[in-house]
């Protein structure tokens, strides 16, 4: 019996005589290959024996369609491809997870790595802060004791200061030394008023001008003694002689100063007779002749005159002169003079003569 013409049953014929086969793709068995070696690669032995039997199955598994036109083998190519796709986000994270594991790790070692520059930076700075130490040692251990000394010095000085200028140091006491003829307490009156004064702060200028109304006052000398006392040291003018004056006679010293006057002429000073007067060379070359008299030669003088500095001439009692000369060398002529009254007395000679101290003569 003959079957009619068109009609067959066999897949294949079916299959060649449908347009959609003809257009259906050639590469989705090639796919669905391919993801399934994905998966039995991904599975196991078990996935490759799954997909040996989905191979084996013939062409009427590559083949056969359904009723919407596809083939039967593409629902496994997409569960196939879909199966990777579940493991893509484990992967992703497992990658994440590296990549943040070895980010770690380096971070951690760069964090390291700073930590071992911080310290050998701080180890550095530490060896030349020790070497600048060791090589400045002298100088500073000079810079520190120059400092100190100053410092020292600085303190005491500012101590003595504050000390001196208390009223601690206050003057409280004066005290005069030296005088014989003039009154001590005139001269203690005359300089009251610094009492009270702290000691550095004494007027000097103020002690010269109260002591220069004393003419018997020479020259003079102040000591401080702490806490309170001024100490006036003077050393009063010492007459040498007389000035015969219109009113009487004047006691003078060496320079002249008139140190008293007298009515009548006192015993035991010599005349001093001066043409040019008390500033001519002659009268002061007469009173140093006068000066340099030992005490028992001053005491037989009766007159010093001098018409000029080296022509110098004493009287002596008992009418003997003595031929004097310059003032020069008035030590010696003044012991050769005392040895020659000594052998030959005034009163037996009437004339000396030591101008020349190494060849006196006695006339």
């Amino acid at each position: 019996m003959k079957r009619p013409q068109g009609f067959d049953r066999r897949p294949e014929a079916a299959a060649a005589k449908t347009p959609a086969a003809k257009t259906a793709p050639a590469a989705k068995p090639s796919a669905a290959k391919a993801s399934a070696a994905k998966i039995s690669a991904a599975k196991g032995p078990a996935a490759k024996a799954s997909a040996g039997k989905a191979s084996a199955g013939g062409p009427g598994s590559r083949t056969a369609k359904g009723a919407s036109g596809t083939t039967a083998a593409e629902p496994a190519a997409a569960r196939a491809a879909a199966a990777p796709a579940k493991s893509r986000p484990a992967a992703a994270s497992a990658r994440q997870r590296a990549a943040a594991a070895s980010a770690g790790d380096a971070s951690g070692s760069r964090d390291a790595a700073e930590r071992d520059l911080r310290r050998a930076e701080r180890a550095r700075r530490a060896y030349e802060r020790a070497e600048v130490r060791r090589f400045t040692k002298r100088s500073r251990r000079r810079r520190t004791l120059l400092i100190t000394a100053f410092g020292s010095v600085a303190l005491l000085a500012g101590l003595v200061a504050a000390i001196a200028y208390s009223p601690i140091m206050a003057l409280r006491d004066i005290r005069v030394e030296g005088a014989s003829r003039l009154d001590a307490g005139a001269i203690v009156e005359a300089i009251d008023g610094e009492l009270g004064t702290p000691l550095p702060l004494v007027d000097g200028a103020e002690v010269h001008r109260a002591l220069s109304g004393f003419s018997l006052i020479e020259r003079y000398t102040t000591e401080s003694i702490p806490p309170g006392t001024l100490v006036v040291r003077i050393v009063e003018r010492q007459p040498v002689g007389v000035l015969e004056g219109s009113g009487g006679y004047d006691v003078v010293d060496a320079a002249g100063v008139v140190i008293e006057h007298l009515d009548a002429r006192p015993e035991g000073m010599p005349l001093l007779v001066a043409p040019g007067g008390i500033a001519d060379d002659g009268f002061l070359a007469a009173t140093a002749v006068v000066r340099a008299l030992p005490e028992d030669v001053r005491a037989a003088l009766v007159q010093a005159s001098a018409e000029t500095a080296d022509d110098v001439r004493l009287e002596l009692g008992g009418g003997a002169e003595v031929v004097w000369g310059s003032p020069e060398d008035s030590e010696v002529k003044a012991e050769v003079l005392a040895a020659l009254m000594r052998a030959a007395p005034p009163d037996t000679v009437s004339s000396y003569d030591v101008s020349s101290p190494s060849s006196p003569v006695t006339g």
